[in-house]
């Protein structure tokens, strides 16, 4: 909406209504309906005494008579119909509430957009492959619905083939209806395209029409998400296959070190703020690769948290001080990444209504067997799988590291890099090492989900209540302003 101000004095002022009438007569001759239009969507604030005679005002003091005024909304020919003596103390806004834009100024805005976002992009827009939308259509069939791999609140992923050589891709096309969709599109082309790891999925270009909105191409990898393989289902609905433990432990390695790649290698430290099992891709090797970074963001450097303005990600993997204070920090991605071990360990996810009281959410449950460390392998092992002793070292270590990943003060939770030496086995066991300084206290863990140990009804107006007025996009106008 463009407002158009303007302030006049009515008393005494003939000559300017006059003006006016003259004016708009002459517009009129020009564009009888355009000016109609016009003077439609024109509203007029009429700021007058409120009750206040002319014999009062004079004798009134300046606080007494602003402090008396009082504001009314008038068409342009309501007001003009208006009995304003000169008596009359009154100050007139013109209001222009006119929100239709035409085709050509729309044309002209859409065109000053996407200057701006090449200008942003530029940086990097050379290392990239720049698609057409013709490719893009191309590629994905005119976007069947048989290409779709996943669908997000603003955007939608398609398989498809680009280049000479078919080469396999998924293309992310964002919402272009969405105001936001042009931020956060710059922000995950800006981060993507700066990362080079084996477990980072890599970009491969993009495509900007300034008619049919914003894709993002990566390169496709094909052995599906981790969550399919966790949560899946086969078809005929007769449960999902059981995923090897040493894949399991092959997944939870890679994906530490893609973050510790994300906190710590490259020039600033990036925070993905969506780790969870649906952004975690398994190449035919079954080799972990992280993916989808339209949440992501830059911060000065790992362990130095900043406050966002909105929360963002996926419930059941958002930190307490994150989910509660919009604090930020590597150690947000930690807390996510612990609740993902929960799951490669258990086999549960995260928040599951069917299950019994107190077994609803799967932090909750698991934090007294975690303190048990090795000790809980028989009560936290995913049933499906066999107890090996063969694996029973990396089942402990990787439960010690779910541990203090899913620990509730930011202060006492582990870097990534720790983490991985936990994995690994080049550590000795946190637990053992701190309970000396009271790290675990005396058992009682404060979380920021107790309230849904109550009930299955409780939990669910929890959860209600946590979703209300979250957004998917946070203001990030050093990336795009226009």
């Amino acid at each position: 909406m463009i407002w158009e101000l303007g302030f006049s004095c009515l008393g005494g002022s003939s000559n300017r209504s006059s003006s006016r009438k003259k004016l708009s007569h002459e517009q009129n001759d020009e564009n009888d309906h355009k000016t109609t239009t016009l003077e439609h969507n024109k509203a007029w604030l009429l700021a007058e005494s409120g009750g206040c005679g002319p014999e009062l005002l004079s004798n009134a003091e300046p606080q007494s008579v602003h402090s008396s005024f009082r504001f009314s909304f008038y068409s342009q020919v309501e007001l003009e119909s208006l009995n304003l003596s000169s008596s009359t103390a009154a100050t007139v806004l013109m209001v222009n509430l006119d929100n239709g834009v035409t085709e050509s100024r729309a044309k002209e805005i859409k065109l000053r957009r996407v200057e701006c976002l090449e200008k942003t992009i530029s940086p990097v827009a050379h290392s990239l492959i720049r698609f057409t939308y013709a490719e893009i259509v191309s590629a994905t069939r005119n976007f069947s619905k048989g290409r779709v791999l996943g669908r997000g609140a603003l955007s939608c992923v398609f398989r498809g083939r680009v280049g000479l050589l078919r080469k396999a891709v998924a293309i992310k096309q964002l919402d272009k209806e969405d105001k936001e969709s042009a931020k956060a599109f710059c922000r995950e082309l800006m981060i993507a395209s700066s990362l080079h790891s084996p477990n980072v999925v890599p970009l491969i270009g993009f495509c900007i029409d300034s008619e049919e909105g914003l894709f993002l191409v990566y390169k496709y990898v094909s052995g599906g998400s981790l969550e399919r393989h966790l949560h899946g289902r086969k078809k005929g609905g007769k449960g999902s296959s059981t995923l090897p433990w040493s894949v399991r432990y092959k997944v939870a390695i890679g994906i530490a070190e893609a973050m510790a790649y994300l906190h710590n290698g490259t020039e600033r430290c990036v925070v993905h703020r969506d780790i969870k099992p649906s952004n975690i891709l398994l190449s035919s090797k079954k080799t972990p690769k992280l993916c989808d970074f339209g949440l992501a963001t830059w911060t000065s450097a790992p362990s130095v948290p900043f406050l966002c303005k909105t929360v963002k990600g996926t419930f059941g993997y958002l930190a307490p001080e994150y989910f509660q204070h919009g604090k930020v920090s590597d150690k947000t991605d930690v807390y996510a990444f612990g609740v993902v071990l929960l799951e490669l360990i258990t086999g549960r996810k995260p928040i599951e209504t069917k299950r019994s009281p107190g077994e609803e959410n799967l932090v909750l449950w698991a934090k007294p067997y975690l303190q048990k460390g090795k000790g809980a392998i028989e009560e936290l092992l995913d049933p499906q799988l066999k107890c090996n002793l063969r694996y029973s070292n990396q089942i402990g270590r990787m439960i010690e590291a779910a541990a203090v990943c899913v620990t509730t003060e930011e202060s006492r939770r582990p870097g990534i890099r720790e983490i991985i030496a936990i994995l690994k086995g080049e550590e000795e066991p946190v637990f053992s090492r701190r309970r000396k300084s009271s790290f675990l206290g005396n058992g009682c863990v404060i979380d920021c989900y107790s309230q849904l140990q109550q009930s299955n009804s409780e939990m669910k107006s929890h959860l209600a209540l946590a979703m209300l007025g979250v957004s998917e996009f946070e203001d990030d106008d050093y990336l795009y302003v226009c």
